[in-house]
């Protein structure tokens, strides 16, 4: 299996051997476009790897920072209480690029940039850009797609899909 993320069409699918589409769910990438430099808060293209799953027995809505756990569930409340908080919810899967000098190494690095596939409050719109740099997922999108893919999983994120 692999993963294809489509920032036109703001999707992320999940391809089997021959290429076929297994599971197709909407995504939702970096408000600012894209780019591989560290600081520029956009989703990197190119050929990727799942580094690590995180949160694999952590509750639905287990809200996270610097990929640790904090103790909170995120409800509507606690996102009323923080509303420019950037939310990472549920699981990550960490991404690490494969091109050195493209999304690997130096100040390209997507795995440094710390980039994700992470779970985000039910009420994120998905379909149009949103994020800052990660590839966002609904939740119950994500616990789905967690239990499907294994560390090593190759992720391509092309411009056009």
């Amino acid at each position: 299996m692999r993963i294809r993320i489509g920032i036109e069409s703001q999707t992320l699918r999940l391809l089997g051997k021959d290429c076929e589409v297994l599971r197709e769910y909407p995504v939702s990438t970096s408000k600012n476009g894209v780019g591989e430099k560290m600081g520029s808060f956009m989703t990197p293209r190119g050929r990727h790897v799942i580094r690590a799953k995180i949160g694999a027995d952590m509750p639905v809505n287990t809200v996270f920072v610097k990929r640790r756990p904090t103790g909170e569930i995120y409800s509507t409340e606690l996102g009323e209480r923080f509303p420019g908080r950037d939310w990472i919810l549920s699981r990550i899967l960490w991404l690490s690029g494969k091109e050195p000098g493209f999304n690997r190494h130096g100040d390209v690095d997507t795995m440094r940039r710390y980039i994700y596939i992470h779970g985000s409050p039910d009420s994120a719109e998905m379909g149009k850009p949103g994020s800052i740099g990660c590839i966002r997922m609904h939740n119950a999108d994500l616990l789905d797609l967690f239990e499907r893919v294994d560390a090593g999983t190759e992720v391509e994120i092309l411009e056009f899909v």
